[in-house]
């Protein structure tokens, strides 16, 4: 077995916790009581009509459609037209706005029409994606076409924790995107793994794709894009990938090299027998400590870059069977915080973070479930152990990974609250 050891920037105090150089104030445990805001349906008011700079649009051709839960789900948005004055009351972002009226579309599709001119305030065109709008407003949008991806490559540094001529293992930070998709198309992991790797310049151009931006990135890519992504591949812009982060997670993840390694890998995924540990910071404890959490999840029809666990008919979209084993290893801050490790039985959207709202214990720094912290900008989340067959050796390997300073920064200042660690963690 081969085990990964990394340079650290902070002391260990105990085998997979950890403190950090800085510390915060005790104010940070005002936090940890916030109340999720309710999230009131939207009527939307679209209308599907030919534009200038887009195909006409046919029922079975260009406008393509689905059940989602009773509801019109369009797979396909260019051309959609959008003629509606704003009733909410105070400052929204236009393109923020636009999204919630429009159901399914993503956030960087929207983005996309504005940055064309394809969107006015007020009989207006708007190019800024950010343009605030206010009560009374009208909005007029048509959704541009979808444009062509290519995954350039650049020259970006890789935190590689294991290479060889078949697999490589990279910790990745926060806040990087793994693949390029509207609204990322630079800056990603596989932008810099295809000049690491001087892999062929793939580009995309069969169908949308979501943007990391939007949250809505599986762990693991479903099986009809597992037999499209390796790097010879020429209509793909996710070569050598095989499972994915959300942008906001830092932590490992394994790249194929080759096709014999990428198929080999995915199937591992696909048997679940990827060995898959992450460790976060949650607003509440658990309770009982320890379990296993089966529910669905699936997309919520209120807010699409959100999942939810499935706990009736009209709550969410498309379920999908999801499973996640956790356990408390630290009571922090009096209760008001717990550091939790989680191992995967599925790959879901958001799984993690579902299910840990589900349980009442939403993560830290998770704006998108609902629990905003002022010393992070994203969830507390890091994949801390992956360990898988190698395609080549069959060896098993292992490696783990520490989280990044922030985490750590966060962690230090809930134990200088209090701490209380758990038998046999």
């Amino acid at each position: 077995m081969l085990i990964c050891k990394m340079s650290l920037m902070y002391s260990l105090t105990c085998p997979t916790i950890f403190p950090a150089k800085r510390t915060l104030s005790n104010s940070f445990i005002s936090f940890f009581h916030r109340n999720t805001p309710a999230v009131t349906p939207l009527h939307q008011k679209v209308s599907f009509t030919s534009c200038s700079g887009a195909s006409d649009l046919d029922d079975e051709s260009q406008l393509e459609e689905e059940s989602f839960s009773g509801r019109r789900q369009i797979t396909n948005y260019t051309g959609v037209r959008l003629e509606e004055s704003v009733e909410e009351v105070g400052k929204t972002r236009l393109d923020t706005w636009i999204s919630t009226r429009i159901n399914g579309i993503s956030r960087a599709r929207v983005q996309s029409s504005i940055r064309s001119g394809l969107v006015s305030v007020n009989h207006r065109v708007i190019v800024k994606t950010s343009h605030m709008i206010r009560h009374g407003d009208k909005v007029e949008c048509t959704i541009s076409e979808l444009q062509p991806l290519k995954a350039e490559s650049e020259d970006i540094p890789l935190d590689i924790v294991y290479e060889d001529e078949h697999v490589l293992v990279v910790n990745k930070p926060a806040h990087m995107v793994v693949h390029p998709a509207p609204g990322n198309t630079t800056g990603t992991l596989v932008n810099g793994i295809l000049h690491h790797c001087s892999l062929p310049t793939p580009s995309f151009h069969d169908q949308e794709l979501v943007s990391d931006s939007d949250e809505l990135s599986d762990i693991e890519l479903d099986e009809s894009s597992l037999n499209h992504t390796f790097g010879t591949n020429e209509t793909s812009v996710r070569p050598g990938i095989v499972h994915r982060l959300d942008k906001g997670t830092s932590g490992l993840l394994v790249v194929a090299k080759d096709e014999h390694s990428h198929a080999h890998l995915s199937q591992q995924f696909k048997e679940h027998t990827i060995q898959r540990i992450y460790i976060s910071l949650t607003c509440g404890i658990p309770f009982p400590p320890s379990g296993r959490v089966d529910i669905p999840i699936g997309r919520d029809l209120t807010n699409r870059i959100r999942m939810t666990a499935d706990t009736g008919p009209t709550k969410c979209g498309k379920s999908r069977y999801a499973a996640s084993r956790y356990k408390v290893v630290e009571i922090l801050a009096g209760g008001g915080s717990a550091l939790v490790e989680w191992r995967l039985e599925t790959g879901r959207t958001h799984q993690i973070r579902a299910h840990a709202k589900y349980l009442g214990i939403p993560l830290m720094g998770d704006e998108v479930y609902g629990e905003l912290v002022a010393k992070v900008n994203r969830p507390c989340l890091h994949a801390l152990t992956l360990g898988f067959t190698h395609p080549c050796t069959g060896e098993k390997m292992q490696f783990s990974c520490l989280p990044p300073i922030d985490f750590a920064e966060v962690l230090t200042g809930l134990r200088n609250i209090s701490t209380h660690k758990m038998k046999g963690s």
